[in-house]
């Protein structure tokens, strides 16, 4: 009996040291990217920040879709509710500050605070949302997300409108101040990442974990089990909310200018994809999904483009001459999720559960044909 225990757990754990050293080998080369980029000349550097704060909104909205199953597409709404909410609480010339007679406050305490107004405005949409179900909670998110950029671009007088807010301040650590130093930001959205994962491992593992799970499998039979639906998935939308409110804040004040034409519905959708290509619901999946999307957006489309512009004035080829790769964004996205549904729809690195899930009818059609050719053989 023990010896079977042994060999059915050794998997597992060979499997648990599999990942915690690809985790290890990844962050270690996280960790020494900048300086290599600066050894080789890559020029990397101002690429990669985008790139981190892509990966933790995608972290945040994996807990919607991925662990809850809820499909929000409006989750650029928040991003933009988290940036202004730090332009606000930090730029000298915020109306808000003005009208209450207040100077800007430090850069960490509004990014706190930027979290909890995103997660609070996640209870407020999600709240008389929820009950609702499939593509009736896509389009209500779909519709909120669209509505934000919209009131923050006619209320001039609060936000200036598409004149956008600056300056907006920075983090800093004693004496030490953030500034655009690259190394600095990279290296706080690095730590940032490391305890978006940290958190949504635990998340996943815990009790609300399995309490999303059984909602995303089966909705009617969980509420019989005793599952709340409206409180747990709305507990769902607060902390995806929450992961958006974070990079918003990170985002504005890294930028330092920040106007509602950056918060579009693309930005969803591009977040949306990371998941679906990385994997639903597979935490290092996501990363991966937003390093190979992120990458190619904002590294791979630059070199693409101009090797095509080189091959069409060796040929001669005019519409080759004038190719730029990320103006067919949108295209390049829309073929790769179709490809990926055709070839793959669970996704590159899905998680265990998800893989189960999409795969459940071919299995079970597999072994009924081993069934039917068992008894064929045995009536033989």
């Amino acid at each position: 009996m023990k010896i079977q225990e042994i060999g059915d757990h050794a998997p597992a754990s060979d499997g648990r040291e599999r990942r915690w050293m690809i985790a290890a080998v990844s962050l270690a080369v996280a960790l020494v990217l900048p300086y290599l980029d600066m050894l080789f000349g890559l020029n990397l550097g101002l690429k990669l920040i985008p790139i981190g704060i892509f990966i933790i909104l995608a972290l945040g909205l994996n807990v919607v879709v991925g662990f809850a199953g809820l499909l929000d597409l409006g989750y650029a709404a928040f991003f933009a509710i988290g940036a202004y909410t730090a332009a606000f609480l930090t730029s000298p010339s915020s109306v808000l500050l003005q009208a209450l007679g207040a100077k800007p406050i430090d850069f960490w305490p509004a990014m706190l605070l930027s979290t909890l107004v995103a997660a609070l405005f996640g209870v407020v949409l999600g709240a008389p949302t929820l009950r609702l179900r499939g593509d009736y909670l896509a389009i209500v998110t779909l519709g909120f997300g669209e509505i934000v950029p919209l009131v923050i671009r006619n209320t001039p007088q609060w936000t200036r409108g598409v004149q956008g807010m600056n300056p907006i301040g920075t983090p800093s650590l004693g004496v030490y101040k953030f500034g655009f130093d690259f190394q600095a930001w990279y290296y706080l959205i690095i730590a940032v990442i490391i305890v978006s994962v940290v958190l949504t491992a635990r998340l996943r593992d815990s009790r609300i974990g399995r309490a999303w799970a059984a909602i995303r499998e089966d909705e009617v039979a969980a509420a019989s089990m005793g599952v709340n639906p409206v409180s747990t998935k709305l507990f769902a939308f607060a902390m995806g909310a929450s992961f958006s409110g974070f990079a918003g804040s990170i985002w504005a004040g890294y930028l330092q200018f920040i106007d509602p034409g950056q918060f579009d519905f693309s930005i969803s959708v591009f977040v949306i994809v990371m998941i679906i290509l990385g994997g639903m619901g597979n935490i290092y999946g996501v990363i991966a999904g937003g390093i190979i999307l992120g990458g190619f957006d904002r590294i791979l489309s630059g070199s693409v483009t101009d090797v095509l512009r080189g091959v069409g004035n060796l040929v001669g080829l005019e519409a080759l001459q004038q190719a730029d790769v990320s103006r067919a964004r949108s295209l390049i996205l829309g073929l790769a999720l179709v490809i990926l549904m055709l070839v793959r729809p669970e996704g590159l690195f899905p998680s265990a559960r998800r893989r189960a899930e999409l795969h459940a009818a071919e299995e079970s059609a597999e072994e009924a044909d081993q069934q039917r050719s068992t008894l064929y053989e045995t009536q033989r």
